[in-house]
């Protein structure tokens, strides 16, 4: 079964961007969701497949309308709550 982040032949997704971007970083949070991260998987919390697999897991819709780096923090939320390190809903406040 495909997941939504395998668009492999697909269309209708406009052009790609190809144009020279040098900031890694559009806002200081997404630095910031990078290095929280590389911390919670060197502390063994969870690792890249893990991490890949909540990505891929995230519904189309949600998928579609977040940011690359929104994804990373979804994913991290995702699995802090899989593992019991938050509590459902924790961060909804």
């Amino acid at each position: 079964m495909a997941r939504i982040n395998d668009v492999g032949g697909f269309q209708g997704f406009g052009a790609i961007d190809i144009s020279e971007d040098a900031e890694p970083f559009h806002a200081d949070w997404e630095a910031r969701v990078v290095g929280l991260v590389n911390a919670l998987r060197a502390q063994g919390i969870f690792n890249t497949n893990e991490f890949r697999d909540a990505i891929e897991s995230m519904p189309p819709s949600e998928y579609l309308s977040t940011s690359y780096y929104e994804r990373w923090f979804l994913a991290v939320r995702t699995l802090l709550e899989r593992k019991g390190v938050l509590r459902p809903g924790e961060l909804d406040d």
